[in-house]
């Protein structure tokens, strides 16, 4: 039987487009007869019960809001069994029969335990880092890209007109995917990444090269997860600056990634995700992760998603090595 009560909760780090699946879950389930309820704080609200009934006007004018409406926590007691038996109580006491949990790849660890408890649980994939597997893209990734490049353009003249190099850290935790793809189409001269670690005299080498070569500025962009990020690299170039000859300045976009108005193909993402994950739990298939791949709806075994790590794109790194020059 299909479910007649639906919960929604977001958890982990917010990302643009957020508002727009809580918005396509609430709307899908009412043109099914669903019932959607939401939940307050993440996994911690659910452990706690703070749960609120949405219906269609409670979710208007939300599409283009960044962040969430609903607030979001990491919830150290959803590690734990007693946490989880908690959770899943919540849900039971209140007659909702399924939960749709919208975040990254600890929150889909959280979607994972509670269906292993029985739950019918259906995850999307949200977060900026973009590194879940189980779809091409997840939610904020895109906005996420967007904010760094406008801030790379905005950097490039500058670097331009004082002849320097300017060090730019772009978030992405361990995880390169938001530091290659920025990069790439910012024009980076050189992009370090922890999944293809470089030494900072390799990175100086490039950099060298380049001013051999006519070039009189250069953007290096890092992923926070690399080494010691953008800082790590300034302490090398300072100890050396009089054998490297040029000047750099270091940028820490940091969290101001997270908080982009969602750009149409985030919107566009998560709607067919926030209604996908209704299908989905009313088809009931559960204990999976709705994502996109080659352009499609995909759902994929939480089992295969949680706690792993979506590799880097070989061919992007391959073209970045490219047209860096």
């Amino acid at each position: 039987m299909p479910p007649t009560r639906v919960a929604v909760l977001t958890s982990g780090g917010d990302a643009p487009g957020m508002n727009a699946a809580i918005r396509a879950v609430v709307r899908a389930g009412e043109a099914r007869q669903i019932e959607v309820y939401a939940v307050r704080d993440g996994f911690s609200g659910l452990i706690a019960g703070r749960f609120e009934r949405l219906g269609v006007r409670d979710v208007g004018g939300i599409i283009d809001r960044s962040g969430t409406v609903l607030g979001s926590t990491r919830c150290e007691d959803m590690r734990t069994a007693g946490g989880q038996a908690s959770a899943a109580e919540q849900l039971a006491a209140r007659g909702i029969e399924a939960l749709v949990v919208i975040g990254g790849n600890g929150s889909q660890a959280g979607a994972l335990a509670l269906a292993q408890r029985g739950v019918a649980v259906a995850g999307i994939a949200s977060t900026i880092d973009n590194d879940l597997p189980g779809t091409d893209v997840s939610i904020g990734a895109a906005t996420a890209v967007d904010v760094a490049l406008e801030a790379i353009d905005r950097l490039r003249v500058t670097a331009a007109s004082h002849k320097r190099v300017f060090l730019v850290e772009v978030m992405g935790r361990d995880t390169g995917h938001l530091a290659l793809a920025a990069g790439l189409a910012g024009g980076a001269e050189a992009i370090v990444l922890p999944e293809r670690p470089q030494e900072p005299e390799m990175v100086a080498a490039t950099l060298l090269a380049g001013y051999a070569r006519g070039k009189r500025h250069a953007i290096v962009v890092v992923a926070e997860g690399a080494g010691s990020g953008a800082r790590g690299l300034a302490e090398h170039f300072d100890s050396h600056r009089q054998r490297l000859g040029f000047e750099w300045r270091i940028t820490v976009l940091g969290h101001v990634q997270r908080g982009g108005t969602p750009n149409a193909a985030d919107r566009m993402l998560a709607t067919r995700l926030g209604a996908a994950a209704v299908d989905a739990l009313g088809a009931g298939q559960a204990g999976v992760l709705l994502g996109i791949v080659d352009g499609r709806i995909a759902a994929t075994p939480l089992a295969a998603v949680a706690a792993r790590r979506k590799p880097l794109d070989a061919q992007l790194l391959e073209l970045a090595g490219l047209v860096s020059r």
